[in-house]
């Protein structure tokens, strides 16, 4: 489960600090207000961009923590600017680093117990990996390249992918 997952979810969170990079950079270059763009969403009820990407942490850390067999570290969730959203991200690369790959012994049938719509809802580690931290982690990634892409911030593929 380690090399399913570790270098799996650091790809992602560096992914995701390499387009908002190139997303800021496009920002600043058409003189948009960064706090205004940070605060966009897709529909009035949909989260807007900075919380998309502290959730794309979250569920990197979640899940390298659940499998790994260690607690989640708890964020303030008091990111405000780009800067800070990257420094977020590198601290979630920095912890999942830092996990015991022997943690990971056994994960695939570990039990992860979740609390869903108030209810406690427990899977197997692969079935929790595979099935929710996974998609969970690519619909976050996936919202807020979509922000950006809406504004016209020239993202590919390959920038979603960390090419």
């Amino acid at each position: 489960m380690y090399a399913q997952s570790v270098p799996f979810l650091i790809k992602n969170l560096e992914a995701t600090i390499k387009f908002m990079k190139k997303a800021e950079a496009a920002i600043e270059a058409h003189k948009m207000d960064k706090s205004v763009v940070l605060n966009l969403r897709i529909f009035p009820d949909m989260l807007p961009l900075l919380r998309q990407i502290t959730l794309v942490s979250d569920f990197a850390k979640g899940a390298g923590a659940r499998l790994g067999g260690v607690a989640i570290p708890s964020f303030a969730d008091e990111e405000k600017t780009f800067e800070e959203l990257y420094a977020r991200l590198s601290k979630t690369v920095e912890f999942l680093k830092s996990i015991d790959p022997k943690g990971f012994e056994g994960a695939e049938s570990r039990h992860v117990t979740l609390k869903q719509g108030g209810k406690d809802v427990s899977m197997s580690g692969q079935d929790y990996f595979s099935g929710y931290a996974l998609p969970n982690l690519f619909f976050h990634m996936t919202t807020a390249y979509n922000i950006l892409r809406g504004i016209g911030v020239e993202l590919g593929k390959a920038d979603f992918m960390g090419r």
